[in-house]
This record gives C-alpha cells, structure tokens and sequence, in this order.
C-alpha cells in the first residue's frame, strides 16, 4: 500500500527523539523533569465549576467558531491588553488549541503559487515544529531562518534576498519567542509589517506566551499593524489559555486577523475542523475576563527569573530571558549535554538542536539545551542547581 511521500522525510519529533537517547540509560539520580513546556502552576479553582454549571451542553453539539460570550470576551481582552479593535462577529475564532490553528491557517490562507512559484513560508530557526508541517502540507517550500545571538533571537527575514521574499506567502513568528525568551520590540514589528506589504504576504504571530514576561508587556503585532494602517489582512495572531491561564488541558485558544482571513478559516473549520466543547467554551470565556489569576501567575514567574538568574549569575554566555519560561543555555554539544545530564544527575532538558532544522554542523540549537521553568520552585531550584553544577563548573 502506498502512503504519501511529502511527509517522509520528517525528522523524529523532539521528544520521541529525546527518549531514543536517554531512556536507554539510567537516570543518576532523582529525575527532575525540565523538558516539555506544560505549565504547573494551578489554575483558576472556579474553572471547574463554571464547566460543571454548564455540563448539559455535552449534550449539544459545540459552536464551530465560538459562541457569542466566547469571542465578545476575547474582543474585549484584545482591546484590553493591545488596544487593538477586533469584530467578535468577523474577526475572530475560537481554536481547539492554537497548534490546530497554527497549522489550518496555513491550510486556509496559502496560496498554491505566488509570482507562478512554489509558495515560500518562512520559519525562525528553532521553531515549533507546527511550523513546518504546515508548509509541508500545503505544498509550499519552508525556509528556516536563524534566530541566533547576533539577530537578537529573532530572525531576520528583511536579510533575505527579493528573489526569496517574492515568493513568501506566510512568514511565522514567534514572540516571546520559544525557546529563547526574545521579545519583538515595536520598531521590529513594524519593520516586518514593512516588509510584508512591500512583498505582499501574511504574518503569522505566535504570541501564546506574551502574557508571562519580566518586566515590560510585550507589544503585540496586531496592535502594532493597527497603528500603522496596514492592511487589516495583514497580520493573524494566535493566542491560548495554555500558557496564560495555566489551562493546556483546555484546549483554549483564538486567531484572530483581517474578516477575510477569518472567513476562510471557519470555512475550513466547518468541514475539517474539531471545536471546543460548549462547557468549556463558557469557562474560557470568563478565564479570558479575568486578570487577577493572570497577574498571580505572572508573579510565580517572575520568582523563577530571579531564581534562575541566581543560580546562573557569572556563568558565561547565560542570557536571562525576557519573557516565557523557558531558559536557552549555552552548552559544547546539546545532545551529550543533555545525556551527561541524564546519567549523571537524573535531570531532562531537551537538546536545543531537536527544536532546529539544519544540517549537523550548521543547526542554530547545537550548542544550546533548553530547559523549561514550569515545576514548582523548590523541585526547580533543585534542578537548576543540580544543572549548573554539572554543566558549568
């Protein structure tokens, strides 16, 4: 039996990948996890009840793209938080997860060809593996590019040459960037949103982790394409409950972009798509009205950045993050990194290079582990301790 070729060459997925090389092996002591980013932090204690006051809905059939009270509320935390004016009615969908959505955007809004060429989506480089599939699977060619130190951690899709931006149809970003905690400032926003109109494709803008962050909110590009009068089909933002609201398991999330993006997206739901259950679509309605949970949340952070920055303090190359909580860490060689880590300690990061697209001597995460600050601040400060003195003195 035949079976499709254009998802042949796909590389193992990160963490199936990370069990090959470590769980082969013993662990040296106590495991201390710290690899996948799942927060742990409790959630609204009033999540439930809501779901169970409106558990009848079960038995119904969910709205595809939301209910009213559903995206009102996101319209409201839109203009809240970004000052940025959405149309619940046209401009916004609820998403069962903002991977489902990452992925059926480019599914709804990629053009076959652009300028008679195979379409180009561009990816930073590491990336969410989402990302990729999503090209893969509409047929347009994926262009990683790097999102080192030098660039800020964050790419520079402005580098590359007109030949390659004349054919982009959809350029990914994400900020707070995953893995690196990079923030996209305003001047950066608005010199993609440039570029974007100059060679006519979307921007894409991953931001579900912009509400855990050190100092300042980070701007959203939304707000900021508001403020230039760019096309309102320009920018799609991609948000979730996952990060935010410490609810992964709700399956919370929105787009929201230009009415004709939107459009063709609940066109695409409708036929192919799996909506939120309506109990838990009337909870996410009234966790996305509430900031204090957010704010409590935010504060457990700041604590692990303070921690971490401790615990780091004169380790060379160590980059405090700005944002999301994860920490990107300068290492000789990722994988033997992680597996001296493993054998030696019991503690599990993820090798930076199984975020990355690149050949072996050229892939942005070789010298880099990620490790993820989500367990509780006793369990981390002991793997964060446990990781420095294994690694770096």
């Amino acid at each position: 039996m035949d079976f499709p070729e254009r998802f042949s060459n796909l590389p193992a997925y990160a963490f199936p990948r990370l069990r090959a090389l470590l769980d082969v092996h013993e662990p040296g002591g106590e495991v201390v996890h710290m690899t996948i980013g799942e927060p742990k932090h409790a959630f609204p204690a009033w999540v439930t009840d809501v779901i169970a006051r409106n558990a009848a809905g079960f038995n119904s059939y969910p709205a595809n793209d939301g209910t009213p009270d559903l995206l009102g509320a996101i319209a409201d935390w839109v203009q809240l938080r970004f000052n940025a004016s959405v149309d619940p009615a046209t401009q916004v969908m609820a998403l069962n997860g903002t991977r489902e959505g990452l992925y059926n955007a480019a599914m709804a809004l990629c053009p076959e060809q652009k300028n008679g060429q195979t379409p180009i989506v561009l990816s930073p480089n590491p990336f969410y593996q989402v990302y990729m599939v999503a090209a893969i699977s509409v047929a347009a060619e994926p262009v990683f590019v790097s999102a080192t130190a030098a660039s800020g951690f964050l790419p520079d899709y402005a580098s590359l040459p007109p030949e390659t931006l004349n054919r982009v149809t959809i350029a990914y970003i994400c900020s707070p960037s995953n893995p690196q905690g990079a923030v996209a400032t305003r001047a950066y926003w608005q010199e993609l949103i440039a570029l974007a109109e100059q060679y006519d494709f979307r921007i894409f803008a991953d931001e579900c982790y912009s509400e855990i962050y050190r100092n300042d909110a980070p701007v959203g590009a939304l707000q900021v394409a508001q403020e230039m009068g760019a096309d309102p089909e320009r920018v799609v933002i991609f948000h979730s409950l996952s990060k935010r609201s410490n609810l992964p398991g709700l399956r919370s999330g929105f787009v929201a972009g230009g009415p004709d993006s939107i459009a063709r997206m609940r066109q695409l739901r409708a036929y192919s798509g799996a909506p939120l259950p309506g109990p838990l679509q009337a909870a996410a309605a009234q966790v996305w009205a509430d900031e204090a949970h957010v704010d409590e949340n935010r504060a457990l952070y700041r604590a692990k950045y303070a921690l971490a920055d401790e615990i780091f303090s004169g380790v060379q190359g160590y980059l405090p993050p700005e944002a999301g909580f994860f920490l990107w860490l300068p290492v000789d060689d990722g994988e033997q990194a992680a597996l001296k880590l493993w054998t030696q300690t019991g503690a599990r990061v993820l090798p930076g290079a199984y975020l990355a697209q690149g050949e072996p001597g050229d892939n942005p995460g070789n010298h880099y582990i990620r490790a993820a600050m989500v367990a509780p601040i006793t369990e981390l400060e002991r793997g964060l301790i446990t990781l420095r003195n294994c690694l770096y003195t």
